[in-house]
């Protein structure tokens, strides 16, 4: 009786649901609760179920559920509520992915933390990406592997048991129990993990946050498919895509815009190119420079996720460690990075340096002729032989325009990898896919993340490789009208409100291409105390933003956002993308993003209203 009204309901549900369930990448922080995250979003959509309303007004006032479609969205936390009631689970106990393997590494880090045995279990065939040795030789997972015919016949396991199965729809599983993880895999659209026990409860929140930074939920396209399936009665089926065309215009795009030639890679998302790069190098150095440290550098203060990754890799590894690298405010990057590097080559470790140019929040661009110097320069060892050099990691998200890697570029005779976070620019706000490439000095790198991106199944989806192929031609174009509304923005700014602090790229930087289109404000405030001052700039940041949005609802978004095709966006870092960054490092001061399309001259007439009220 419960899946029939279940099924009635999604159905329902479906019919009535809002567009932005579909095509949003982001999340409005506005009606976002992030220690409520995905729960406050379950609580009210089971309030629905119970009163049976599922129009579209209704769903469209349900509150953000988690944080992006990395880690979650309203689709994913529907067909996961789902699946849950349809095997008599709790809804947090079921997790979507759109990987088929990140759910088993997931289950296998949090293991190998506890130093907790792992037994996988398979009933057809394992997942092709899966590669057993791999995961314990570079990762370091410890665990068996065994096929099973009956599951009846499956013993107690002291640890932790994954049975991995294939599937074309949504079943309800005969829980077992000596089976602790359930790996449902269904074919292109990637896999759901159902979490069995109480004693395996811990495991959630662990598992969200593998599924957060290294890899992303299943995409809102993939369980809709699902979903509909589902209502339907019919196995999934999935949409006809010409993918391999659509792979090699996005492939060619990539090496036109960056001036590479070598392989590009496109994975999930941002994070997943990025764990796909770190592991790949990880791999590498153990292959060539066995038994030496390894040192990722990277800015304490930049984007959250990439300083969450680090150190959670860091974490499994013995071998591998953080070392921070100041470059913002009055720490000068290049001056870190040549410290840094000394200080590395002493130790004979190997060194690999991620940094974000410009800079983020504070869109700082470092003196690149001479941190080309600082990068390439003969260091050595504490005995006097040769340092290993380095390799420069840079996440040009905020200037994919900028061509670094080319011959006779800035950073060609550097080993550089750079990545761009697809949801931005080159998508336009359409997907999360994000992709890497390397010059001719690092390309035999990029062997090694391709294999690790399909150790995680991280590639981009059919559908997210056909979104880059067709937004990606007018990237550029886009970039440039974007920065142009900026620039007139900022200048208006600087006009109207000369007290505060404006960063963002000088007219100079910008001629050297240099483009963005985000600068962040620090507005003036007032008090006898710094507690007084850092509380009145804190409140004048969310009045100024909370007029914006009220004022302009259908422009200006309180959300986390860049290179989107049309409106504004605001956000504070400090309570976002550095939501896991140490306090100390934090920075509570706006960050706004401009589209190529908007009603500039609208923002203008509200922020001078703005100032008139301070």
């Amino acid at each position: 009786m419960q899946a029939n009204n279940i099924f009635i309901y999604i159905k329902s549900v479906l019919e009535n649901m809002p567009k932005d369930w579909l095509n949003l990448t982001t999340h409005r922080l506005d009606i976002y609760n992030e220690k409520l995250a995905k729960t406050e979003f379950v609580v009210e959509f089971e309030n629905l179920y119970k009163t049976n309303i599922s129009d579209t007004s209704a769903l469209t006032k349900l509150p953000t559920a988690y944080d992006y479609i990395r880690l979650g969205h309203p689709l994913s936390s529907v067909l996961e509520w789902t699946i849950a009631n349809l095997n008599g689970l709790n809804s947090k106990n079921v997790i979507s992915f759109s990987s088929q393997t990140m759910p088993i590494l997931a289950v296998l880090r949090t293991n190998l933390l506890a130093s907790k045995q792992t037994r996988i279990l398979y009933l057809d065939s394992l997942p092709e990406s899966l590669d057993i040795e791999i995961l314990k030789s570079v990762y370091d997972y410890n665990f068996e592997v065994k096929k099973v015919t009956d599951l009846n016949q499956v013993e107690i396991f002291n640890g932790s048991t994954i049975l991995i199965s294939e599937h074309n729809s949504i079943i309800t599983n005969t829980l077992h129990p000596n089976i602790d993880f359930y790996v449902n895999t269904f074919e292109d659209l990637g896999s759901v993990l159902l979490i069995s026990g109480a004693h395996n409860t811990s495991y959630v929140s662990d598992i969200q946050h593998v599924r957060r930074r290294e890899t992303i939920a299943m995409t809102p396209a993939n369980c809709l498919l699902a979903l509909n399936a589902f209502t339907t009665q019919s196995p999934i089926t999935i949409e006809s895509r010409t993918t391999d065309v659509n792979k090699a215009n996005v492939v060619s795009t990539i090496n036109t815009i960056t001036g590479t030639n070598g392989q590009a890679l496109v994975a999930s998302s941002g994070l997943s190119i990025q764990y796909a790069i770190m592991m790949g190098l990880v791999k590498h150095a153990q292959e060539h420079h066995k038994r030496k440290a390894i040192k990722f550098v990277v800015p304490p203060n930049c984007y959250g996720g990439t300083n969450d990754q680090a150190r959670r890799i860091a974490a499994c590894l013995d071998n591998v460690s953080i070392v921070d690298l100041p470059v913002d405010g009055d720490n000068d990057m290049v001056q870190s990075v040549e410290t840094v590097l000394t200080q590395i080559a002493n130790e004979d470790a190997v060194p690999y340096i991620i940094a974000e140019i410009p800079t983020n929040p504070r869109v700082e661009v470092p003196d690149l002729t001479k941190l080309k110097v600082a990068l390439s320069k003969e260091r050595y060892t504490r005995s006097g032989n040769s340092a290993i050099a380095p390799v420069f990691i840079l996440d040009q998200t905020f200037c994919p325009n900028v061509q670094f890697l080319g011959d006779g570029k800035m950073l060609s005779t550097v080993q550089t990898i750079a990545y761009v976070s697809g949801s931005k620019f080159p998508s336009g706000g359409k997907c999360t896919a994000g992709y890497c490439v390397a010059n001719s000095k690092a390309e035999h790198l990029i062997s090694a993340i391709d294999k690790h991106l399909s150790v995680c199944d991280n590639e981009a989806t059919d559908l997210q490789y056909e979104i880059l192929a067709q937004q990606m031609p007018s990237m550029n174009t886009r970039i440039t009208e974007a920065y142009k509304n900026t620039r007139d923005f900022v200048n208006y700014i600087k006009m109207t409100l000369p007290e505060a602090k404006i960063n963002f790229v000088t007219e100079a930087l910008a001629a050297q291409e240099f483009t963005p289109s985000v600068f962040s404000l620090n507005l003036p405030t007032k008090g006898t105390t710094e507690t007084e001052r850092e509380a009145y700039k804190r409140a004048l940041n969310l009045k100024l933003i909370n007029l914006m949005i009220t004022k302009i609802p259908d422009e200006s978004k309180y959300c986390v956002s860049y290179g989107q095709l049309k409106g504004c966006y605001w956000t504070i870092p400090a309570t976002s993308t550095q939501g896991t960054t140490k306090e100390s490092d934090k920075d509570y001061i706006i960050r706004a993003s401009l589209s190529p399309d908007l009603d500039l001259k609208r923002h203008k007439a509200i922020f001078k209203e703005f100032v008139e009220h301070i």
